[in-house]
This record gives structure tokens, C-alpha cells and sequence, in this order.
């Protein structure tokens, strides 16, 4: 697929005539660049929303901007793979769920955006916010005091933010640890704020890496060398009458299961200090590398996989609580993925290095081709799936997983939309997961994992099934609840995890940072700021909660921590990347087009 930049397009357009305006009254834009500035506009009476796809702008004759919305479509020839992208002239459709309470207005959809690369952003300097408006400005400064009144000291250093600083009257459990996973929103906000606080970032990246070598047994069994722990906390040892750390490497969790994220966040905020600082001297540590190969070696090693993809037990990801995730789950493979890459960019082509990066090269190569064709979901590949043929043998097979059609959930052929597709949750022998996650989908389009037209694709299916997946609390952790007799047999009764709740189709403030990311990656911004204004209108007023409950997330959880951190920091990144488009790079890849479209080979094992 070709691609273009938003400026090309904007040039591109700076020649559109202006005739046949309507006789109401209207605003006239004088260039596409017009429109797309406004587009950071707050104004409660004028949104502008542009879809941008890429290539070659169709000639409409006219621009225009109304009271209610403005779409610019640009329509470019339409791509086959990925299937699921509509790159025709969108609709005119009528929006009666759209978070403005309700008020039914007709709009025009957006054109998908296929292709708009990361140069795009490199007008403003990374780590720089623009300037924020009134309506929000207080919102921020009350984000920002409650993300440093969450720092964890040891020996005077900040290394982290506790998970919730919650009513002292709340019992703690284990939300006051910092853990992997919830600090890489705070560790992103410090990093893309005006004045970049990289010394957290820094702390914890050691401090983590340092509890990485510590011996991890759980009962009799001795852990990986490269575990990386879910948490720690700092305590005062009394013999010692020093500060100490204590790290949980899932010996204390829920399960009792290792965190296989853990290790990849890692390695993805590791590379996102560098992008940011241009300071390599702490990535090429010789500790650091020895860290980074230590993880990889633990997902490289050679067994009886005849997948690219990482087998897994159940909750060893955000999601850890017994959920039905165990073996191939979408998120650890996009995490996989991502981590991949990063550390193909941070590792040094020496001693055994080299060796390394080959098998990283391979396995990125396999494990793209895996998920693109595998667990990708459109209205087409569904359509197939009901029509698949059982107990297939040899390499001719084109139902490869033996799945059996009758096994699909009835609830799918209505969710799916003519135009849109995603990621599936699971895919292993005999079994599909059609659940939607929007982790694995967000992170799959961040690292590139998916191809331009399968991330426009989500993006189409986010707006189309807008109610279902944002709702009035921005964002459904999966889609659809687990109920009655198949919530039994998949959750044990889980008393947390009830239907629409937590992680069983629960609403989770703190995943907007990754839809923002992956709004401005496929050039659709303004699906981010409708979210972002959903969730403005009421976090800080419910206490900036862990989640939410109910079908459309209008309640606050029922066992929701307040003042969860990163709920706040994923609000203030949100918030950073959409003022100031250019800090999507700390966190995003570019397209590599040597996997792009990989060589495929025959098996050595395979006859004739």
C-alpha cells in the first residue's frame, strides 16, 4: 500500500475551490490546513473533525465548515489487504449515541486515514505540550498534583508511583506497590510534559532492572532468570535500619501467576527514554543489555511451539484474574511484538548480539505474518470462518486451526459492521476467541503489527460500534461480558469480574492514552478528543476511579479505587499527545517494510 503524509495531503488540497457555497449562513476554510489546525480548537459550538486517508485527493469543489461539524473527505484508491477498510466517499449517518447526552445530530463520517507516518509529527519538538485552554487547564493542574503526591521514594530518589492513593481508611491490599505495568503511564507523562522529568523514568528503569536479578522462587520452583517482577514496594528493614525493597514476582498475585508483560513494558518504556533524551548511554549499559537479552532469551528459547506466538497461563497480563485468556492471548502478542522491535533498535550488534538480532528478525517476521493472517476479523474473513470445512489434513488446509463454524458466538455476526475489523483475542487448536481487546488492537496499531488498512479498520469499528466500546466512560477493557453459565465455567464465579464489571467488559479511564496513540497514528485525532471530552465531564468529579461498571460504563466500580494513578497519568498523556501530536513518537514505531511483505519459503520437511 502507498502512503502519504498529512502535509502531502494538505498540499495536495491548498488548490480545492471554494464555489457553490449554500446560502446559510457558514465559516469558510480557505485550505485544508485551515481545517486541520482548528482541529485543536475547544469549542463547544464548532467541532471540526477531518478524515484523512492517503495518496491522491479526490477534486470534491467545495469546503466547507458548518455549526455542528465539518468533514473533508479524501477518498484514495482502495487497498486490498487487510480487508476491512472502506476507502470510498463516507456516509452521511445519524449519531444518537455520541456523548453529548444524548443529543441525535447527523454527521459525516470521517475517511479512513491509511498511511499517515510519524513524520507527520515532527513539527513540534518532542517532550513540548501546547498551551492548554481554559475549560481543561484546571482538570490538568489537578492531574499533575495528584501524579506527584503518588511518587515512591528509596533513599531519597523517586522510583516509581504507587498503583492508587486511596482513603487511608481503605484497606491497601496491594495498591500500594509500584507496579510494572501502571507506571508506564506515569513514566510517559514525565517524559512528554514541557519539562521533561526523565530521573523517575531513569530510577525506576534501574531499580526494576536491578530486582530483575534477584533469585524469584515461588514454594519449591525457581523462576526464569529474566522474570521481570509485577511490583515493588519500599519497607523499612528493622535489623538492618535501612529502606529496602520488596519485589513480587506473582508469588503474592492473584493465581499466583508471573507477570509476562512485565518484561516487555520494560524494554518498550526503556526505548521510549531514549527516543525522548537521546541519551543511549543508559540503554548500552552493559547491565542494561544483559537485561534486555535475559527477557528475549525467555520468549526465544527453543521448545515444542509450532506457533510464533507466546503460550501463556491466564492472568499473567493487565487482565490477572482468571478470564479465559490462557494460551495465545492478543495482548501479550502485541506486547511481544512491540518489545521485539524495540529491542531490535537497543541492542548492540556485538559478541553475541549479532546472533540475537537474527532470531529477534525471524521471529518478528513469523509472528507478523502469524497475526495479520490469522487473527484478523472482518465482516469477509468472518463470512469465511461460517463457511469453513472441518477435519482438513495436509498443507492444502484452509481451515488450519480445525475450528468448527457452529463454535462462533451469536453475538458476533451483529457486531460486526460492513466496514471495520480487529484483532480476535485467541486463536489456538480448535479454538477462536472473538472477544474484542482493546489493548492488544491499540498496541497491535502502535507497533505496527497491524497493516495501514487493518488499523484503519479498528478505527472504523471504534466509531461504528462507538456505544458498545466507548459508551459513556471511555473504555471497554473487552467486548462482551461473560454472563450466566459461561461466566460460571470461564471466571470460577469470579465475585470481582461479574458481568460489566472490572475485567469482565468493565470501562477503563486509564486505556484513553492508547486510544489517543492510536487516534493520531491512523490520522483520526478527533475519536481521541471525543473521548477525552466524555471522560472530562466526570472523572475528577468521581475521584479519578480504577473503573467502571455497567454496559455503557455509567457507574463507578464497584470495588474501584479513587484516585488511581493511572487513570490520571493516562488522562495527562492523552491530553500531552493530542496538544502536541509530535510526542506520539516516544511511543510509537514506524512501518518497517522489510516486514513489510516477508520472503516466504518452503519447509525443509515439506514433500510432495
Amino acid at each position: 500500500m502507498s502512503t502519504a503524509s498529512v502535509d502531502e495531503v494538505i498540499a495536495d488540497c491548498s488548490d480545492l475551490s471554494l464555489g457553490d457555497l449554500p446560502s446559510e449562513e457558514t465559516e469558510v476554510l480557505e485550505t485544508v490546513d485551515d481545517a486541520w489546525k482548528s482541529i485543536a480548537r475547544d469549542d463547544s459550538t464548532n467541532r471540526v473533525d477531518l478524515g484523512i486517508s492517503a495518496n491522491k485527493v479526490e477534486n470534491t469543489g467545495k469546503l466547507r465548515k458548518d455549526k455542528v461539524k465539518l468533514s473533508v473527505n479524501v477518498v484514495f484508491p482502495g487497498s486490498s489487504d487487510g480487508g476491512g477498510a472502506d476507502t470510498g466517499v463516507s456516509d452521511a449517518v445519524s449519531n444518537t449515541s455520541n456523548g453529548n447526552g444524548g443529543k441525535s445530530t447527523s454527521v459525516l463520517k470521517p475517511s479512513p486515514s491509511v498511511g499517515a507516518t510519524l513524520e507527520n509529527h515532527m513539527d513540534s519538538p518532542i517532550g513540548s505540550g501546547s498551551s492548554e485552554n481554559s475549560s481543561s487547564s484546571s482538570l490538568i493542574d489537578e492531574a499533575w498534583e495528584l501524579l506527584s503526591k503518588s511518587y515512591v521514594y528509596f533513599k531519597g530518589q523517586r522510583v516509581g508511583t504507587i498503583a492508587a492513593n486511596d482513603d487511608p481508611s481503605s484497606e491497601t491490599l496491594n495498591y500500594n506497590q509500584v507496579f510494572v505495568r501502571d507506571f508506564v503511564p506515569s513514566g510517559l507523562a514525565c517524559l512528554m510534559r514541557n519539562d521533561a522529568d526523565v530521573e523517575i523514568v531513569k530510577n525506576f528503569l534501574l531499580k526494576t532492572l536491578h530486582l530483575q536479578g534477584w533469585e524469584k522462587r515461588i514454594d519449591n520452583f525457581t523462576l526464569g532468570e529474566g522474570v521481570m517482577p509485577a511490583s515493588f514496594k519500599v519497607i523499612h528493614d528493622p535489623i538492618r535500619q535501612k529502606e529496602v525493597l520488596q519485589a513480587d514476582f506473582g508469588g503474592s498475585a492473584i493465581g499466583r501467576v508471573a507477570p509476562v508483560d512485565s518484561g516487555f513494558w520494560w524494554i518498550i518504556l526503556l526505548r521510549s527514554y531514549t527516543k525522548c533524551t537521546h541519551d543511549y548511554s543508559l540503554s548500552e549499559l552493559p547491565e542494561v543489555q544483559r537485561g534486555i537479552r535475559l527477557i528475549l532469551n525467555l520468549c526465544l528459547s527453543d521448545g515444542f511451539d509450532t506457533f510464533p506466538t507466546l503460550l501463556c497461563a491466564d492472568g499473567c497480563s493487565m487482565i490477572d484474574r482468571r478470564m479465559g485468556v490462557y494460551g495465545y492471548p492478543i495482548e501479550i502478542q502485541a506486547l511481544f511484538f512491540f518489545a521485539l522491535r524495540c529491542a531490535r533498535q537497543l541492542l548492540n550488534n556485538e559478541h553475541d548480539g549479532k546472533e540475537l538480532i537474527e532470531r529477534i528478525d525471524k521471529r518478528i517476521t513469523a509472528l507478523s505474518y502469524h497475526m495479520q493472517n490469522y487473527y484478523w476479523l472482518d465482516f469477509t474473513q468472518l463470512n469465511n470462518i461460517y463457511r469453513y470445512k472441518t477435519e482438513e489434513y495436509s498443507h492444502t488446509a484452509v481451515n488450519k486451526f480445525n475450528v468448527i463454524p457452529e463454535s462462533i458466538p451469536d453475538w458476533v455476526f451483529e457486531f460486526m459492521p460492513l466496514r471495520g475489523g480487529y484483532f480476535i483475542g485467541n486463536v489456538s487448536p480448535a479454538r477462536m476467541d472473538f472477544r474484542w481487546f482493546l489493548v492488544g488492537n491499540c498496541i497491535a496499531i502502535l507497533s505496527c503489527l497491524a497493516t495501514p488498512a487493518q488499523a484503519t479498520a479498528v478505527m472504523d469499528l471504534i466509531e461504528e460500534r462507538w456505544t458498545d466500546l466507548i459508551g459513556e466512560m471511555p473504555l471497554k477493557i473487552a467486548y462482551p461480558a461473560l454472563e450466566g453459565h459461561e461466566w460460571k465455567n470461564v471466571t470460577g464465579c469470579d465475585p470481582k469480574n461479574t458481568r460489566w464489571s472490572y475485567h469482565n467488559g468493565g470501562s477503563w479511564p486509564v486505556l484513553l492514552w492508547l486510544l489517543t496513540a492510536a487516534s493520531i497514528k491512523t490520522g483520526r485525532p478527533q475519536i481521541a478528543k471525543r473521548a477525552i471530552e466524555l471522560i472530562e465531564q466526570r472523572i475528577s468529579k468521581d475521584g479519578w476511579p480504577e473503573y467502571y461498571d455497567g454496559i455503557t460504563g455509567r457507574y463507578i466500580g464497584k470495588q474501584a479505587r479513587k484516585n488511581q494513578t493511572w487513570s490520571i497519568a493516562g488522562y495527562l498523556v492523552a491530553k500531552l499527545m493530542i496538544e502536541n501530536p509530535s510526542n506520539l513518537l516516544i511511543i510509537s514505531l514506524e512501518e518497517d517494510k522489510k516486514i513489510a511483505k516477508p520472503r516466504l519459503t518452503r519447509s525443509a520437511s515439506w514433500t510432495y
